[in-house]
């Protein structure tokens, strides 16, 4: 199993940025990003393939969103830009083993996520 930690969350008002890490105890082929927003089920917003860096994006963040990675120092970035209120929540890094990627197989093969990481943005 891969162990996941978060963090770079915090507060900010709409327009703002946050870059968020997640530091895995080793890197996998196929990794993303989760949200989960009050009252909400939790959803998909981005992945990547990371042998060729191939990115995946929810129709809800694309072009405001950056994932990427980073193998020497087995991290996981998501670069958040031009933040709505819409995009509050709780943020979980995720990680899968089979070597298929995209959205819906990061929705259906994701088993464990981190602690994760509060993003909150409000005017």
């Amino acid at each position: 199993q891969v162990q996941l930690v978060e963090s770079g969350g915090g507060s900010v008002q709409p327009g703002g940025s946050l870059r968020l890490s997640c530091v895995a105890s080793h890197m996998t082929e196929c990794m993303g990003w989760f949200r989960e927003a009050p009252g909400k089920e939790r959803e998909v917003v981005a992945g990547i393939w990371t042998p060729t860096s191939i990115t995946y994006y929810a129709r809800s963040v694309e072009g405001r969103y950056a994932v990427s990675h980073d193998n020497a120092k087995k991290t996981v970035y998501l670069q958040m830009n031009d933040l709505k209120p819409e995009d509050t929540g709780m943020y979980y890094c995720a990680a899968t083993k089979k070597p298929i990627c995209g959205l819906s197989y990061l929705m259906s093969l994701t088993k464990d996520w981190g602690q994760g990481t509060q993003v909150t943005v409000s005017s």
